[in-house]
């Protein structure tokens, strides 16, 4: 069963979509505005089935996820806000599943918490050291509020156009008008400064004892293969690399199928262990 609520973490309520029962797996979602929660993963956790505990935060500053008063957001609220969501819910160990900005954030999860973190899925990740911003990710942290502004984004993020249907444009529209006023503080320009808060250090890297999987899109423009996946293969300790050929930045929107199977096989060595 699929459950919304809202969860109070660090005196701030944070909106969660959960589902299933099992071992707890942290999902976190990417910086586009519009984004939430449930919006990246509803259709991965429905088709992952109930063995597993989805947790799918909207995380501050996105969705029905508010700034905590005083903070401007950042990879340090953002771990600092994870870490204490799955304390509150009373997760022991969990693995955690990050998409772009998410999963730069797992990666910081995993290096903040060695004891509680058993598996990191970093799909199409931000997080590598000297990265730069992409002009692609630079106009889709610029993408205004409405139907041209979604048709853009959206166009950018995937390869495959056909995509980007006029029931995706107005629902990610509608999300992005929603969001709007708290999503504006987020990224103002100049924007490389906040690619550059989503870096982690070689240290910071090097000291990641969880498995982690990437998973990568070959023709991702926003977050490209060469400047944010390849780089983490020299510092990441216990890492492996899946490249899906034909797939920009979204792999669960544009190789649903495999990307569910390969997500299912990953975090089920934990059950199996």
């Amino acid at each position: 069963m699929t459950a919304q609520r809202t969860v109070t973490v660090g005196g701030s309520p944070v909106h969660v979509l959960e589902s299933g029962t099992g071992p707890a797996v942290l999902m976190l979602h990417g910086s586009g505005p519009g984004t939430t929660g449930s919006g990246a993963w509803a259709a991965t956790a429905q088709t992952l089935g109930t063995s597993l505990h989805l947790v799918a935060p909207d995380q501050a500053g996105f969705g029905r996820t508010p700034i905590p008063p005083g903070s401007r957001g950042g990879l340090r609220l953002w771990t600092e806000q994870a870490a204490g969501l799955m304390d509150a819910l009373g997760a022991e160990r969990y693995a955690v599943v990050g998409h772009s900005m998410g999963g730069a954030v797992a990666l910081a999860l995993a290096a903040a918490r060695p004891r509680q973190v058993t598996r990191v899925v970093a799909v199409s990740t931000m997080g590598a050291p000297g990265a730069p911003l992409s002009a692609e990710l630079d106009a889709v942290w610029a993408a205004a509020p409405g139907p041209l502004g979604a048709r853009d984004m959206l166009s950018r993020l995937v390869l495959d156009q056909a995509l980007v249907t006029e029931s995706a444009v107005a629902a990610r529209a509608a999300a992005m008008r929603a969001g709007a006023a708290a999503y504006t503080s987020l990224f103002p320009p100049p924007r490389a400064r906040w690619a550059d808060d989503l870096t982690l250090s070689a240290r910071t890297l090097a000291g990641i004892r969880a498995p982690v999987l990437l998973v990568h899109g070959a023709e991702d423009r926003v977050t490209p293969l060469g400047t944010a996946a390849l780089p983490l293969l020299d510092h990441l300790p216990d890492v492996r690399l899946h490249v899906f050929g034909r797939c920009g930045h979204v792999p669960p929107l544009e190789h649903p199928h495999d990307f569910r199977r390969l997500l299912s096989c990953f975090l089920g060595r934990d059950r199996a262990s």
